[in-house]
């Protein structure tokens, strides 16, 4: 005698997996909330953001930054 159901919890059948694609590829796009002006402005900033700070950093500089991230990048972990 089985102790449990036949049917895995964590199949579904062809016509619910059918089911799934047809409500994923006919539903419009949920909207996140997000001006999509504003994400580009911000995506615009950011991308001249990490230019200029290396433009104004001196070799000494960039390099110890780069120092400092790989000895914490090959640090043994906690």
């Amino acid at each position: 005698m089985h102790d449990r159901s036949t049917k895995k919890p964590g199949r579904a059948d062809l016509n619910e997996i059918a089911d799934r694609i047809v409500q994923h590829t006919t539903e419009p796009p949920e909207d996140d909330g997000k001006n999509p002006n504003a994400v580009a402005l911000g995506r615009l900033g950011g991308l001249k953001g990490g230019p200029a700070r290396a433009a104004k950093l001196t070799a000494k500089q960039r390099s110890n930054i780069a120092k400092k991230a790989s000895a914490v990048r090959w640090a043994p972990k906690k």
